[in-house]
């Protein structure tokens, strides 16, 4: 891995910041590089707060998006939410779905079938619109570039509202309201909401016609909180007080259907991590290998026993996605294997059987291995479909865009996308891309990087240190915990192998300052046990973490490298 230092803040801010508010010059630092340098900055920092959430009339078409709904309403219309079938889109849809049904009955919901219907809108759901006399399609995290479909949907009088997030195309589709920060003609205050974050600020304009108040919307953030953590957006700004509050919900007064979910957890509380690795890989595994309803009709459910029996249905879903996506890895890995003549800039790979509902992980497990842009291929109906996984720091949507001369579909964000083409342009299209990956990429982008936040003496690891730096949370993209290097160390003699094949890390670790032992893991890192062993000195870079073992909490390093000392 490369280290990488954060650039060092100015000492006139550090030491004033560390002064007015009575912390330690490490802590300023930290807070600095996040652009944090006055006490009220740190306070709305610190205080994550549903009032400090912007006007959501602010962001263009809101008025309008809001009118036709209070029209549908007068008029007794019905109204379909539509959402992908991900975990940002299913939650979308919950979220609208349960707040428009507290004061008005007429609504139903739509996922399309990832294998029949694809990514987005479908023309399959407007008919399907037309033949029920829905005539408002509310449609949350896509949308952007439907053009024909929403001229298809005009042809047939049914009115669209698109909430979406992803970057718009040339053209904005001829809808009632299309909310999307990341328009150009678009001056709403922050741009990096998901799909569910618009999706929120569309009920929070409808609540505030209503004279509701922030208090009656705090039960639909556990939702919000889950699309946030699965959708790897920026946790700052909005997304950072609507995922605070709602992991507060999510360890507070759940949904049945996330308690269904999460009963099984022992943590105290759960955190953004877990809320990625342990609720999103289920909600997505019902539109990965059944169908995003699954998702959707548990996360809508009130009663807890129904709940429990989604979830364990889902559970079973689970378990399918990780057998399949363990044996498409495998092949996949083997494949790159076996096509290694040369040094590639991308990874490329492609097989008609894979399942498509699990290609997306299978790309960033790839990533994993083989460090670099990713594309996992699938036959899809007449084509082939592809997810897409980027390396940090490139933008794999702008090389998809510059091989789109191959491409029939794509859509996406800098660092994951979906895209389609015929089968019979797979070879240009891969060694066209790998062309635009090759003269694009900075070459140190294919080397993993860490980047560290700051040097710190173990000595400085204190439980008071460590309760700061947790109210630096939530973390995520943007607000990443806190990474520390430490030089000299060496391990008491007693550091060992741990894990089924020795891939891990467990020490006990000798810093030359103090003297004291602290016990550190460092997850993947099994095959650096010589550059520890035998009292040899080394230098590594960790996160604080907390271990709960026999109702007892400690302090451990997460060792995240290791290199031999200088």
């Amino acid at each position: 891995m490369r280290w990488k230092n954060k650039s060092n803040p100015e000492i006139e801010k550090v030491d004033k910041l560390s002064a007015d508010l009575g912390i330690d010059r490490t802590i300023a630092r930290l807070l600095v590089q996040r652009d944090i340098e006055t006490f009220e900055q740190a306070k709305y920092f610190f205080r994550p707060n549903l009032n400090d959430l912007h006007d959501p009339y602010l962001m263009k078409d809101m008025d309008l998006a809001v009118k036709r709904i209070e029209n549908a309403v007068a008029q007794q219309e019905k109204i379909m939410v539509y959402g992908d079938y991900d975990v940002d889109g299913t939650t979308s849809v919950a979220l609208v779905y349960c707040y428009l049904t507290t004061f008005y009955p007429h609504v139903t919901t739509y996922i399309p079938d990832r294998y029949d219907e694809g990514y987005g809108i479908s023309y399959k759901s407007i008919d399907f619109a037309s033949d029920n006399d829905i005539t408002l399609i509310i449609a949350l995290d896509c949308g952007i570039k439907a053009i024909d479909k929403i001229n298809y949907a005009n042809n047939k009088n049914i009115d669209f509202i698109i909430c979406d997030h992803h970057r718009p195309g040339d053209k904005i589709p001829k809808a009632i309201a299309v909310l999307d920060p990341k328009r150009e003609d678009c001056n709403y205050p922050y741009d990096e909401l998901c799909g569910c974050g618009i999706g929120f600020k569309l009920i929070q304009a409808i609540a505030e016609k209503k004279d509701q108040t922030m208090d009656d919307l705090i039960p639909y953030l556990d939702l919000v909180a889950t699309a946030i953590a699965a959708d790897i957006v920026p946790i700052i700004g909005e997304n950072r007080i609507l995922a605070a509050v709602g992991l507060d919900v999510i360890n507070s007064n759940p949904r049945p259907g996330i308690k269904a979910l999460v009963q099984n957890q022992e943590k105290e509380a759960l955190t953004i991590t877990d809320v990625v690795f342990v609720i999103a890989p289920r909600i997505n595994a019902a539109g990965r290998i059944k169908h995003g309803l699954y998702a959707v009709e548990l996360l809508i459910e009130r009663n807890i026993e129904k709940a429990q029996k989604g979830a364990s249905e889902i559970e079973q879903f689970n378990f399918t996605r990780k057998d399949l996506e363990k044996i498409i890895t495998k092949e996949a890995l083997q494949q790159i294997e076996q096509n290694k003549e040369k040094e590639n800039f991308t990874s490329v790979v492609f097989d008609p059987g894979w399942h498509k509902g699990v290609i997306g992980i299978v790309a960033s497990r790839l990533i994993e291995t083989y460090y670099r842009p990713t594309l996992v291929f699938t036959k899809s109906g007449d084509f082939l479909a592809a997810s897409a996984r980027s390396v940090k720091g490139f933008d794999i949507y702008n090389a998809l865009e510059k091989s789109s001369a191959y491409i029939e579909q794509f859509g996406g964000h800098k660092y994951a996308a979906g895209l389609t083409l015929k089968p019979e342009n797979y070879l240009k299209f891969k060694d066209l891309f790998e062309k635009v990956v090759e003269e694009t990429i900075p070459k140190e982008l294919l080397i993993p990087e860490i980047v560290i936040d700051a040097d710190l003496f173990l000595s400085d690891i204190t439980p008071k240190f460590n309760r700061i730096i947790k109210q630096f949370g939530p973390f995520g993209p943007k607000n990443m915990k806190p990474v520390f290097k430490a030089t000299g160390l060496r391990d008491n003699g007693y550091g060992k192998k741990v894990g089924k094949e020795g891939e891990h890390l467990k020490l006990n670790i000798i810093s030359g300052a103090d003297q004291k032992t602290y016990n550190a893991i460092g997850f993947g890192l099994g095959d650096k046990f010589n550059e520890i062993n035998n009292g040899n000195s080394f230098d590594a870079v960790f996160t604080i973490e907390e271990n709960h073992w026999n109702g007892i909490t400690s302090l451990q390093l997460n060792l995240k490298d290791i290199k031999p000392g200088e």
